[in-house]
């Protein structure tokens, strides 16, 4: 982490990126715990989360967008705009207002894709290749971190001094990310005039480049159609654990934010070891393992009990950085780099759109199939699916060892601009 980290761009993305997180971790959980406050429906909370995810089927527009402008530019207006979004929050009162917090949470879904595509440009942009798994494992053990004191600060936030406080933390976080990341030095334009008029000309083919791509990349095809098919189950318990919750554990719904700042406990202990474990087996490797951790995870659910459901969400949290690490990397390093913001938004919607769909489908499920059998099946259907990944791992060996020297920042190209690195396939 020190090479990544002395690197003065790579540390100005960095600060950004750890306040608006810090504004996403209080925010995403206690959306969902305002919504269950206000309906008493742990199916509606549930919901909340899949209003979140939904908007990724807009993914290929997205990404499209970002290949188009500068992300630096992207990423300053993004963050500028959530901070603005969140206002209406201020206005909720009672269970008529949900669809407030429903339409915050579908907008913010959007700039949180958005982020996600113009991240992964930026961190190529600003690292060598065989230092994005490292820059992808720092990147993980923060937000991962941030789940140790984010849900549970903003949980309580929330108990004490209602939504309305809540909204305004959030929307300081967005604004400071915003101000941070814009005094990041401009990057070369990734589009050449000529590339600029054909996609002018061609956008209809320019716009469905990143899906083109992940199809035709036998190791990204694997790594999606394996996490993808585990997405399709593992939402069920972003509904299922408030289920857990009040019906295993007796507990109120604010006792999810314990187990989510649990999580984070795990989640850091991922994120520290993601870059290692990267080295070891490869990208689709460390993908299959972070999967694999999630099924002994939902197993242990099915039976309630405290401590063991420590144990659970803890396992559940190392597999989390794991997978992120494994993909984000895979993604960025056999990509190029004109479409690298089409394919990522691309990836991130062939990920989470099928567990959007989870989350509506385990919305309903936990309200007509006893919870513990549910996650009974999604710890098998996670191990088949790593299986599968594990299987493929040769698709992406692990990198040998670095020849590029460690220089704290890129050197500008002879005409003035910061020269980018080179697609690594």
């Amino acid at each position: 982490m020190r090479t990544v980290l002395s690197r003065p761009d790579f540390r100005l993305l960095f600060g950004g990126l750890l306040a608006s997180l810090t504004a996403e971790s209080m925010l995403l959980l206690a959306l969902a715990i305002w919504v269950k406050d206000l309906t008493g429906s742990d199916a509606l909370a549930g919901a909340t989360l899949f209003v979140l995810i939904a908007p990724r089927i807009l993914a290929p527009l997205v990404g499209w967008l970002v290949d188009r402008y500068p992300r630096r530019r992207v990423f300053v207006v993004t963050n500028l705009v959530t901070a603005l979004l969140l206002t209406p929050l201020l206005a909720v009162r009672d269970a008529g207002d949900m669809w407030i917090i429903y339409g915050v949470a579908a907008l913010y879904g959007l700039s949180n894709l958005t982020v996600g595509a113009v991240l992964s440009r930026l961190v190529c942009e600003l690292v060598p290749a065989d230092l994005l798994g490292e820059a992808n494992g720092v990147l993980q053990t923060v937000r991962q971190g941030l789940r140790l004191i984010g849900p549970l600060a903003g949980a309580g936030l929330y108990a004490l001094l209602g939504g309305g406080v809540l909204a305004a933390i959030g929307m300081a976080g967005f604004l400071t990310a915003a101000v941070v990341v814009a005094g990041l030095r401009p990057a070369q334009s990734a589009t050449r005039p000529t590339e600029e008029v054909a996609l002018s000309r061609r956008w209809r083919v320019q716009l469905v480049a990143g899906l083109r791509h992940l199809v035709e990349e036998p190791a990204i095809r694997r790594a999606l159609l394996g996490y993808g098919l585990a997405s399709l189950v593992m939402g069920f318990t972003e509904s299922l654990i408030f289920a857990y919750v009040d019906l295993g554990l007796g507990r109120d719904a604010a006792f999810v934010g314990v187990l989510v700042t649990v999580q984070g406990i795990g989640g850091l202990v991922g994120g520290l070891v993601s870059a290692a474990v990267l080295r070891r087996v490869g990208e689709l490797g460390t993908l299959a393992a972070g999967v694999a951790f999630f099924g002994p995870a939902a197993l242990a659910l099915g039976y309630p009990n405290l401590w063991l459901g420590f144990a659970a969400v803890l396992l559940a949290g190392v597999s989390l950085p794991l997978t992120l690490v494994g993909l984000h990397t895979l993604v960025q390093r056999r990509t190029p780099a004109e479409v690298l913001g089409r394919v990522a938004a691309a990836a991130e919607a062939v990920v989470r759109v099928p567990q959007a769909l989870s989350i509506g489908a385990g919305a309903l499920l936990v309200g007509v199939l006893d919870y513990r059998l549910v996650f009974v099946a999604v710890g098998l259907a996670t191990l088949l699916a790593a299986g599968y990944l594990w299987g493929g791992r040769r698709l992406s060996p692990p990198a040998g060892p670095s020849t590029r020297p460690r220089i704290p920042s890129p050197r500008p190209a002879p005409d003035g601009t910061a020269s980018l690195p080179a697609v690594r396939r």
